[in-house]
This record gives structure tokens, sequence and C-alpha cells, in this order.
């Protein structure tokens, strides 16, 4: 492993695990005092970032860039809120992580997460939803040294599984906090209960990918070439 490649994931691991325990703490708490630890979780999601800034050399353009695409996240998500799971969250993750990689797809994802629900409303969920946007963001970043990025098709099925790993993702901390007891068919139900929902978002991924990711892609890729972003 090389030391550019530990230089990333050393802070991704630490912010992982950091979430980790905020996470397992929220459910010992059951479920109070929840706006602190969605800021915790704020805080383990930009020491990425951080961590580039102190060691890298990180412009006021890249923050810019940041900024507008955490706010086309929020964008894409609360107009549509009246709507059950049909949002455009998901896809602006999905498209803008392969163009800026795991460490700021990590970043922009869940912060997206945390600024849409102070429209929306804050609640134990949100810090489990930064961690879902947020690894959403980390894993679909891999892919942008990867050919996969060019493949249409693929980020269909990618984004589309994605619908509904967010929602196995939610469907936990429900069990977890809220289902008593915990047997494996209580898990079963939860996440089927969900299906419906998670259906919707992964077809709306599946579809927005399909009409918009090859200009939203190409539209990203040039802007960080153009004002060497990255």
């Amino acid at each position: 492993m090389t030391t550019r490649r530990i230089g990333w994931l050393s802070p991704l691991i630490i912010a992982l695990v950091g979430m980790a325990v905020l996470l397992g703490l929220l459910l010992l708490f059951k479920g109070k005092h929840y706006l602190w630890f969605s800021f915790g979780c704020l805080a383990c999601s930009i020491l990425p970032a951080y961590w580039r800034f102190e060691r890298q050399q990180m412009g006021t353009r890249l923050l810019v860039f940041l900024a507008v695409i955490v706010a086309l996240g929020v964008l894409g998500r609360v107009p549509l809120a009246a709507i059950p799971n049909v949002q455009l969250t998901s896809f602006v993750v999905l498209v803008s992580s392969v163009s800026l990689g795991p460490e700021l797809g990590f970043v922009s994802g869940s912060t997206m997460a945390l600024v849409s629900n102070l429209f929306l409303g804050q609640g134990p969920w949100t810090p489990w939803q930064m961690l879902a946007w947020g690894v959403m963001g980390l894993l679909t970043g891999l892919f942008r040294k990867s050919t996969l990025k060019d493949q249409p098709w693929w980020m269909v099925i990618w984004g589309a599984l994605w619908g509904l790993w967010f929602g196995w993702i939610l469907d936990l901390w429900y069990a977890l906090a809220y289902v008593h007891p915990l047997r494996p068919a209580s898990f079963f139900l939860s996440f089927a209960s969900s299906f419906p929902f998670d259906a919707l978002h992964a077809t709306t991924n599946a579809i927005s990918i399909l009409v918009l990711y090859r200009p939203w892609h190409r539209l990203m890729d040039r802007l960080i070439l153009k004002y060497k972003i990255l």
C-alpha cells in the first residue's frame, strides 16, 4: 500500500470508527441528545477534509465546490420531501463522488444529510443518514480511477443497489432502537416492511443516473480540470 493511499485511508478509518462509537452511544441513550450526536458525526465526517487540508494544499476553490455540491444535494431532497423516498440527493452523492474521490465523497455525502435535515427536521435518524450517505460517497469515490465510472449501466446498477442499502442501514437503526426482543425474524420484518420505500429510492437512483449521469459527470470533470480544483 502506497504512502498516499495510507494518507487518505487513515482519517477515513478513524472517522468511521468514531461514527460507529457515536451511533452505539445513541442507541444506548435510546435516541436522546440526538442533535449532539449528529454534530459529533459531522465532526467525524469532516475529519478527512481537515486531514487533507493539513497535509496537502486545499484551496478555496475546492471548498466552494464542495459547498455547491452539498447545496445541490440539499436542493435535490427538500422540494421532493412530500414524496416518500423520491429524492435526488443520492444521485448528487454518486455523481460527485466519482469525480472527487472517496475522502471528499464521504465528507459531502454526510454533510448533505445534516444540512437537509435542518429544513426537514432533525432526529435520532440523522446520524444514521449521515453514515449512509457518507459511506455511499466513500465507496463510490473508489471508482474515480476506475473505468467502471465510464460504464453507465454499471452506475445505474450501483445506484439502484445503494437505494436498497441506504434503506437497510436505516432499517438496522430502527430495529436496534425500537424492536424488542431482537430476533432474526424481527430484523427480517423490519427490512421487509420498508422494501416498497427502498424500491422507490432504488428506482429514482436508477432513472436519474440513466438520464443525467453522463452530462453531469462530464460537467463535474470539466469544472475540476478547468479550475484546477483537485
